[in-house]
């Protein structure tokens, strides 16, 4: 059983790469997503032309999918509701989240199982920091310039979040839905903190307070 082991993986391993290239074809990549997969993957320097190939084509298989999905379930195929946690009538975004979230499961696995069949895990953050434009980092920023004091478990909780939040924000369209899929984490984290005994709109509004002031004497120089 062992000997047949190796050329069926190798068999496997060729028809998925052929498969990856005919979703290429078949899925109409248009030449900007094309382009923008290239720009993501040269930033990781790969010396191996295959896995180069795999990845390009893996990321723009997914963005075309994420497009065409999106483009294909308006908001107003969402009916009129309210938001279950703040009871909100659901405006446009919330109904254009709700249907683009329901694209297909295979859409992200492929994806992702491409990125970690070819890549290091540290290239595959590079790639979900693309698509995210480098989100975790700059909020992560954030909260570290708004509680000083941050304690390792409460970075790695926040962290964690964040991280979850960037790869369920990749099938989304646009920068407004991915912030929006950012906000959700970004509430766990502050209700992380709340529960952790500290004051997270007190510490906000220390933090606002003081960058003002900080502006103000700036302009007075």
């Amino acid at each position: 059983m062992k000997i047949f082991l190796k050329p069926l993986m190798l068999l496997f391993l060729m028809l998925t790469t052929v498969n990856v290239f005919s979703q290429t074809k078949d899925v109409g990549v248009s030449e900007e997503i094309r382009n923008k997969a290239k720009e993501w993957v040269s930033a990781l320097n790969l010396t191996d032309a295959a896995k180069k190939a795999a990845v390009e084509n893996s990321i723009a298989v997914h963005l075309t999918a994420v497009r065409d999905w999106h483009n294909s379930h308006p908001a107003s195929t969402v009916p009129d509701g309210i938001n279950p946690v703040t009871g909100s009538k659901l405006n446009d975004l919330d109904k254009q989240i709700i249907a683009d979230s329901a694209i297909p499961s295979n859409v992200h696995a492929a994806l992702m199982d491409a990125l970690k069949q070819n890549l290091s895990p540290e290239q595959v953050e590079i790639i979900l920091d693309k698509y995210t434009i480098g989100k975790v980092e700059f909020t992560m920023k954030g909260y570290k310039s708004i509680v000083p004091d941050l304690t390792a478990d409460e970075e790695m909780k926040i962290l964690g979040f964040l991280k979850i939040a960037r790869e369920q924000a990749i099938d989304f369209k646009n920068m407004k839905q991915i912030s929006a899929i950012f906000e959700i984490y970004k509430t766990k984290s502050e209700q992380m903190l709340n529960n952790n005994g500290r004051n997270w709109r007190a510490l906000y509004s220390a933090y606002t307070k003081k960058i003002k002031e900080e502006k103000a004497a700036k302009q007075k120089q």
